[in-house]
């Protein structure tokens, strides 16, 4: 999955990315002080969300994310997802989380990049390591552009897949305004990952993705 910036929110999106590139971390030492984050990049390649949706201009303000509805027929599966998902992070062992990441799918340079994340003094992931430690989960959707119809956007919900954006934080500390705020850089105070929901052939699957910048 390409990384996006500047991305609509409001339900949920159908579609599935490619894999991310993940970039390792490198774990700070113990005494390092850890450097504010920065500012988000665009994208180079915007990756499309929907058919028909029009990439914004280079000097467009990115569109802001927004809760998955309460009345979204997916919101329990993608709380369930996300619980699971962060569960298997926190373990930090592998052969939990690793299934959830791709299995056979997710190459070995990838997983290296989510060790390296996981392992980062200073990374996104970092205050949630111990466990017990308190976390606040939001589940975030993109906003469907406002040209699109409500037949449009009926047949969007019916789609048998949809995609969103998972975040942690502290109790207080704040959350991603836009999507590539959501790019688990070092000192971000929130943790993200997209999930991928599919319903085809009946059967519920999903699949997580974890972006680490480079």
């Amino acid at each position: 999955m390409t990384r996006t910036a500047g991305r609509a929110s409001i339900g949920i999106m159908p579609g599935f990315p490619t894999l991310l590139a993940f970039a390792a971390a490198s774990a700070a030492g113990a005494g390092q002080a850890c450097e504010p984050a920065p500012a988000p990049a665009r994208a180079e390649v915007p990756s499309v969300i929907v058919p028909g949706y029009v990439v914004p201009p280079e000097n467009a303000a990115p569109s802001p994310l927004a809760d998955l509805a309460a009345a979204s027929p997916w919101l329990t599966r993608f709380e369930a997802a996300a619980d699971a998902l962060f569960g298997a992070l926190r373990s930090r062992d592998p052969e939990r989380w690793r299934p959830l990441l791709g299995g056979r799918w997710l190459g070995a340079r990838d997983r290296k990049a989510v060790e390296a994340l996981l392992a980062d003094r200073c990374g996104a992931f970092a205050p949630f390591v111990t466990p017990g430690a308190p976390a606040v989960r939001r589940i975030f959707g993109w906003r469907v552009p406002e040209s699109y119809s409500p037949a449009d956007r009926a047949e969007m919900a019916a789609r048998p897949e949809a995609e969103a954006l998972a975040c942690w934080a502290s109790p207080g500390a704040g959350w991603p305004q836009t999507a590539a705020e959501a790019d688990n850089a070092s000192g971000r105070p929130w943790f993200c990952a997209r999930i991928v929901y599919s319903m085809r052939g009946g059967t519920p699957q999903w699949r997580a993705f974890v972006e680490t910048p480079a």
